[in-house]
C-alpha cells in the first residue's frame, strides 16, 4: 500500500505537469501535438507546510534515516501570597516523588530541600534520596546567596522530570539548610531557568539540556502570569497562570510576538531598557550597560539604578523617599493612578496601575513597586520582574538568545483575580528525553548574588508575606 506521504507527492505532481489537451481527431504518426500547462491550484502556506513536513517524513524513513522526536508541554503555576512568587511541580527521582519549585529565570541552579534539612524546611515536602535507586551522589559542596536568603547543601545527580520531558542524569542541590523565610510551604525548592554560565554548580541546567538536545518543538519557553494584588478575599495560593516548554499558547496572547535579542553573551535574560514614561512624560534613563535589565520570574518587583527611580518619582506628586525597613522605596498617595511605560528597544509595554501599587502603610499612603537597586560585580543594573512580567506574555527564546513579549489575549486576562483552587503537583508520562552533559568545570556559588532569584530586596522580605526572590 502506497504511504499518506507518497499518495501526496504523486497529488502534487499531477497538479503541475504538463498534460496532453486532447485534439478534434486521433494524432497519427509524425504530426505534432499541442500541449497546454494546466494552472496550479492555489495552496494556502499550511497546506504547503503539511506537505513539506510529510516529504521530509517520507523520504527520511525510505532511505533509513531517524526522525528525532520533538515535544512540548505546559506546567500550571500557582501564584503565592498575592503575586510574591509563582511555582510550578517537577518530579525527581526513581520512583519519581513531586515537588513545587519556584520557577526563577534569573538563576541556573535546580535545588530542593532534602530529609537532612532542619532549617527553614518546615512544612514542606523534603527528597528523600534513599528512596530512589537512580540517585547519585557527587560529593561537591553547594551554596547559593539570594538578596532574602541563602541555601546551602550538596550535589546529586537523579532523573528530573517535567511537564512531560526528563533527564536522566540532571544535576541538582539536596540542600540541608536554607534561611528562614526563604520557602514558604508548599514550595520546597527553586528551579532557575537562566543559562549555565551563570550556573553557581557549573552543571548545565534542565531546561538547557532539553532545548540543546531539540527535545523542544520549537526552542523557547514561556510564561503567562495571573494577577491577585489587587484581588479580594485572596488565599495564599492561587492559580497562577501557565509555563510552556517548547511552543507558545496562542490563546494567551494576541498580535505578534516582539523579540529582542539578548545584548550579551548568554547569562541572565538581559535587554537594554531603552525607554519609560511615567504619567505620560518621558524620564532620562542610563545608558549602554548601565541600561541592562534582567528578565526575571523569580523576582516580584522592579529594581533600578538610584537616578532613575528618582525620577520616576519625581512625576508623582506627593511622593516621598521611605525610611526604615523601606529605604530605597517611595511612598505616594494611594489615590494617584499611576502609569508606567515601558520599552526594551520595541514597543512600549504598560505597567498596571495595581501593579505599580505594591502595598498600602497607612490611611493615605502606598508604597510603589519601583525601588532603588545597588548592584555589584557583573550584574545588570536593572531587575524586571513580576510586577512588569504580569502584564505581558513572555517568551524566553534559546536560539537565537532573545526575549519576547507580547499582548495578554482576554482568555490571559480574564484569569486575574478569580479565586480558585491550585494546581496540585502531579508526575505525568513522559513525552521526550534528554541526557545532561558535565560541568563546566567552573563554579560560580561563592556569595552568589543570582538576581533572577534575586540579589536585591532582603529588606522587603521582612516586611511582605511570601518568598521575594
Amino acid at each position: 500500500m502506497l504511504s499518506s506521504a507518497w499518495l501526496l507527492v504523486v497529488a502534487l505532481l499531477s497538479s503541475s505537469c504538463c498534460v496532453a489537451a486532447p485534439g478534434p481527431k486521433p494524432a497519427s504518426a509524425g504530426q505534432s501535438i499541442t500541449l497546454q500547462r494546466r494552472a496550479p491550484s492555489a495552496r494556502s502556506v499550511e497546506d504547503w507546510a503539511a506537505w513539506a513536513q510529510n516529504e521530509r517524513e517520507f523520504l527520511t524513513n525510505r532511505y533509513g534515516g531517524t526522525l528525532k522526536k520533538r515535544s512540548e508541554g505546559s506546567n500550571l503555576l500557582t501564584n503565592q501570597n498575592a503575586d510574591s512568587s509563582f511555582y510550578g511541580s517537577l518530579a525527581i527521582g526513581t520512583p519519581p516523588v513531586s515537588f513545587d519549585v519556584i520557577l526563577d529565570t534569573g538563576s541556573a541552579d535546580l535545588w530542593v530541600a532534602d530529609t537532612s534539612c532542619t532549617i527553614g524546611c518546615s512544612r514542606i515536602a523534603v527528597f528523600d534520596a534513599t528512596s530512589s535507586s537512580t540517585f547519585k551522589n557527587l560529593s561537591q559542596p553547594f551554596d547559593i546567596t539570594y538578596g532574602s536568603g541563602q541555601a546551602v547543601g550538596s550535589l546529586g545527580e537523579d532523573v528530573v522530570q517535567m511537564a512531560g520531558f526528563s533527564v536522566p542524569n540532571q544535576a541538582f542541590a539536596v540542600v540541608d539548610e536554607v534561611s528562614s523565610g526563604l520557602l514558604t510551604s508548599p514550595v520546597s525548592g527553586l528551579l532557575g531557568l537562566g543559562w549555565q554560565t551563570i550556573s553557581a554548580s557549573g552543571y548545565p541546567p534542565f531546561w538547557q539540556t532539553l532545548v540543546s538536545s531539540g527535545a523542544w518543538t520549537d526552542p523557547l519557553m514561556s510564561f503567562q502570569l495571573t494577577r491577585f494584588i489587587n484581588g479580594t478575599n485572596v488565599q495564599a495560593n492561587e492559580p497562577g497562570g501557565t509555563f510552556t516548554m517548547g511552543f507558545v499558547n496562542s490563546s494567551l496572547y494576541t498580535g505578534s510576538i516582539d523579540y529582542q535579542s539578548l545584548v550579551t553573551t548568554p547569562s541572565f535574560w538581559l535587554l537594554s531598557l531603552t525607554s519609560m514614561t511615567v504619567q505620560g512624560t518621558s524620564i532620562t534613563l542610563p545608558t549602554g550597560s548601565s541600561a541592562y535589565a534582567a528578565i526575571d520570574t523569580g523576582t516580584t518587583l522592579i529594581g533600578g539604578p538610584s537616578s532613575a527611580i528618582q525620577n520616576i518619582y519625581a512625576q508623582i506628586p506627593g511622593s516621598q523617599p521611605g525610611t526604615g525597613s523601606w529605604t530605597g522605596y517611595y511612598s505616594y498617595p494611594c489615590t494617584t493612578e499611576v502609569n508606567v511605560a515601558i520599552s526594551f528597544g520595541g514597543p512600549s509595554w504598560s505597567v498596571s496601575p495595581a501593579d505599580f501599587q505594591l502595598t498600602q502603610i497607612s490611611s493615605t499612603q502606598c508604597i510603589g513597586a519601583f525601588f532603588d537597586l545597588s548592584t555589584g560585580g557583573s550584574a545588570p543594573t536593572w531587575v524586571v520582574g513580576d510586577t512588569f512580567l504580569k502584564n505581558v506574555y513572555s517568551v524566553f527564546r534559546y536560539n537565537p538568545p532573545a526575549v519576547g513579549f507580547a499582548e495578554l489575549s482576554e482568555t490571559a486576562l480574564a484569569m486575574n483575580g478569580v479565586n480558585g483552587d491550585p494546581p496540585s503537583a502531579t508526575i505525568g508520562s513522559v513525552a521526550a528525553t534528554a541526557t545532561a552533559g558535565g560541568s563546566s568545570g567552573s563554579s560560580n556559588s561563592a556569595n552568589r548574588q543570582s538576581v533572577g532569584a534575586g540579589a536585591i530586596i532582603a529588606a522587603l522580605a521582612s516586611v511582605v508575606g511570601g518568598v521575594l526572590l
